[in-house]
């Protein structure tokens, strides 16, 4: 039941109680308590909305910082990902393979702001050694949802 609550709720995670029960095939009551048992276990560790924020008064501006570091000895990556990922304007930090050490993904209301962020709270740190930053032009799927649909084409057809 676990691995198929998961991955249920990890595409709708405002599903019912009731409706997860009969999918589950399981009563609401057991569904309830391995919720409750996942989340003390931190296997879900949050629930969240997905915005298109293109189609909103809000401006946001996402970044992709690939950051090369200099592991600390006995903590490897752990201390400087920590450091970063306590930013308030840090959305996701990763650690990754190639040619970088660690994935920032940052969102802010402009560009200026990121690269305020960059140049002031990344590069001055001691374990980085570069930073390459990317910015996010248009989000076409995110999260496994499609954002950016293709319009049918609203053209009357002639035909002979």
């Amino acid at each position: 039941m676990r691995d198929e609550l998961l991955t249920i709720i990890e595409k709708n995670s405002r599903i019912g109680l009731n409706e997860l029960a009969v999918l589950l095939g399981a009563s609401e009551e057991e569904v309830l308590k391995e919720l409750e048992t996942l989340e003390k276990e931190e296997i879900i560790c949050g629930y969240h909305t997905l915005i298109n924020w293109e189609k909103t008064s809000i401006e946001k501006v996402t970044a992709l910082i690939e950051v090369r570091v200099t592991p600390q000895r006995g903590q490897g990556f752990d201390r400087i990902a920590e450091r970063l990922y306590n930013y308030p304007e840090v959305h996701a930090v990763y650690l990754i393979s190639g040619g970088y050490d660690l994935l920032v993904i940052l969102e802010e209301k402009s560009l200026r702001e990121i690269s305020n962020f960059v140049s002031d709270k990344l590069a001055p740190l001691e374990a980085i050694l570069s930073t390459a930053t990317h910015f996010i032009l248009k989000k076409y799927k995110d999260h496994g949802t499609i954002l950016s649909k293709k319009n049918e084409d609203e053209r009357e057809k002639i035909t002979p």
